[in-house]
């Protein structure tokens, strides 16, 4: 599907450049004259999708994150979450809620509040090779 327009961004998985991504993804989206709390919900599924990567993707190591944003006609946004860290070797089992690696300051609700923010929630992971999380969603807003 053509976009209408994107963006491409690319980061280290430092946990202070989850901020950014947030503010980056707002700002691409106000274009679609956003409602707040439409705005509130793609900021919270960024943090999350960023924050998974940051903490679980490159446990021993400063890897890259790679966030690309998509209009598609209609309205639909698709935010896309790259990383090239461990990998998830049971996504079914990841996508559980309270399930974590992350140790026990972990919720495990990650992939779940992603789920409920968005349309479509898809992960796909291979074990040494990263983690893709691509999330759509359909904006009214406010006009």
């Amino acid at each position: 599907m053509k976009a209408e327009n994107y963006i491409k961004l690319e980061f280290p998985a430092r946990a202070v450049n989850e901020g950014f991504a947030r503010a980056a993804v707002a700002a691409f989206v106000s274009q679609l004259d956003p409602t707040l709390t439409e705005l509130g919900d793609l900021k919270t599924a960024v943090s999350e999708a960023v924050t998974n990567a940051v903490v679980h993707a490159y446990p021993d190591s400063l890897g890259v994150i790679q966030l690309r944003a998509r209009i598609l006609p209609g309205g639909e946004l698709e935010l896309v979450i790259k990383d090239k860290g461990v990998g998830i070797g049971d996504v079914e089992r990841a996508r559980t809620p309270l399930y974590t690696t992350g140790g026990e300051e972990r919720s495990g609700m990650g992939f779940t509040i992603m789920e409920g923010f968005t349309d479509k929630l898809r992960v796909r992971s291979a074990p040494g090779r990263g983690t893709t999380v691509t999330m759509r969603r359909r904006l009214t807003g406010r006009g």
